[in-house]
């Protein structure tokens, strides 16, 4: 579905990414990992047209690196941002709307399936989402996403700040994606959560892929956690 190969980014004159390889596939959880400043949030974001970039970025075939965001958005791919970027002056439900992709007939989301996966927002949904809590927010934004029926969504740093129950829940979330069929790459600290729901793992370090395979494998691979992970 998302193929990856030889990207390079830049911030000003910064390089960032040194030629990134990576992957995911239909239906596929994986997960990428690393230490604050390793490139994670640079490269989802050059994937989402939000950087620039060198080298192939490749969705269901086609070239994507170098469309504008709402291009890569329209074919099928949601960016979910670490800061939680709600509208808030406006409702949760209307956030909710704003998401929505229109002209298609059978949406695989609605904003009933929201609410079912988070009753907080059901109870919340005529709310300003500015008064919203942080992890409250961070449901929203899940949420609003997902009203656009991507079939790859990009999560980064889902559980930053969230109460250890709000974690489950998204947890649970991720889990459902997968049984919908959407494919998710995500970013994310915690590798209890990480090394749960993902098929596959990849490691960042110094903007480069250090490390590839199955959560398996990274719990038995000491060195990689050691050198690239643990603090």
């Amino acid at each position: 579905m998302l193929e990856i190969s030889g990207l390079h980014a830049y911030y000003g004159k910064s390089h960032i990414l040194h030629g990134v390889d990576l992957g995911v596939g239909e239906g596929e959880i994986v997960s990428l990992l690393g230490r604050n400043g390793s490139g994670r949030s640079t490269t989802i974001r050059t994937i989402m047209g939000l950087v620039d970039g060198e080298g192939s970025i490749r969705f269901r075939g086609d070239q994507i690196l170098g469309r504008k965001p709402f291009d890569i958005a329209y074919r099928g791919i949601g960016y979910v941002p670490e800061n939680r970027e709600v509208f808030p002056k406006l409702t949760v439900h209307q956030n909710l709307l704003l998401g929505e992709k229109r002209g298609r007939k059978t949406p695989r989301w609605t904003a009933a399936d929201m609410y079912r996966m988070f009753p907080r927002l059901e109870e919340r949904q005529h709310t300003e989402a500015g008064v919203l809590s942080g992890g409250e927010q961070q449901m929203l934004t899940l949420c609003r996403t997902l009203m656009g029926d991507p079939d790859l969504i990009m999560i980064d740093e889902p559980t930053e700040g969230l109460a250890p129950k709000i974690v489950e829940l998204v947890a649970d979330y991720l889990k459902e994606l997968k049984n919908r069929g959407v494919s998710v790459l995500l970013v994310e600290q915690k590798l209890t959560i990480a090394l749960e729901i993902s098929e596959r793992c990849y490691v960042m370090g110094h903007g480069s892929i250090v490390f590839e395979g199955t959560p398996a494998a990274l719990r038995a691979d000491e060195h990689v956690r050691k050198e690239w992970l643990e603090v």
